[in-house]
């Protein structure tokens, strides 16, 4: 079975507006973030593409559009026009073209494509997903102050946010869904008026059904700010020399 890939690039990116004044599409060595995460994507065997969209949606689907193109790839656009609000609302708009297991990756977290390989050999049940977490707490190429914190126990998530004061292991934001991550999505909503992605996985892992996956000797950051953008690009020019 092809799996199908959904992104999130809806927000707005203000902390990086120093680099580049659209988020997804500001280069860092001359490739914006989010070919760099299609590229990692496709080394790893996906070759089809839901990509949502909020803040300058046109700009950055007719990016796509040609990138698509350029690559011979399936790629389609969904605009949420709920940008502003919190990131699982962009997930929910897709939900309707993703019935399978699928990835769920965001548009400025990029990776070696190992990270996406491991998460496709591991055998998702129904109703789980399965998130890569990093649990090496040194990584000196992680903000502390922004990255979600993960508490984990063997192979299962216990609990997950940016707020924990105990935790073994950091979110790198490169999941292996089911559609029961939709369920849990509407679930927060319904009960809690909260849409957040980590809400619906700390539901799932309530249950059992959050797993996390030990890629922590891989290569993964979250280009946010300025500071993550100079990091990135020394730890990719230092990939590039060895």
């Amino acid at each position: 079975m092809a799996i199908k890939c959904l992104i999130i690039a809806a927000g707005q990116g203000t902390r990086l507006r120093s680099k580049g004044e659209i988020k997804p599409l500001t280069p860092i060595l001359g490739v914006p973030l989010i070919e760099r995460v299609i590229h990692s994507t496709l080394e790893a065997g996906v070759s089809e593409f839901y990509i949502v969209t909020g803040y300058r949606s046109e700009r950055i689907s007719d990016f796509l559009d040609k990138l698509g193109d350029r690559l011979s790839i399936f790629i389609q656009t969904i605009h949420n026009e709920d940008w502003q609000k919190q990131n699982g609302i962009s997930v929910l708009k897709a939900q309707e073209h993703l019935q399978d297991p699928f990835l769920l990756l965001m548009a400025d977290h990029i990776f070696e494509p190992s990270i996406v390989s491991t998460l496709l050999e591991y055998p998702l049940a129904e109703n789980d997903v399965a998130l890569a977490v990093d649990r090496n707490i040194e990584n000196p190429l992680i903000d502390l102050d922004d990255v979600t914190r993960v508490q984990t126990e063997n192979e299962k998530i216990q609990r997950i946010g940016k707020g924990l004061k105990d935790f073994n292991a950091f979110d790198t934001g490169v999941f292996f869904c089911t559609p029961a991550i939709f369920k849990a999505l509407e679930f927060c909503q319904n009960r809690y008026d909260n849409t957040s992605l980590s809400a619906a996985v700390q539901s799932l892992a309530d249950r059992g059904r959050a797993k996390a996956i030990d890629v922590s000797d891989r290569f993964w950051i979250d280009v946010d700010t300025s500071a993550d953008y100079q990091l990135a690009e020394d730890a990719l020019l230092g990939r590039q020399g060895n």
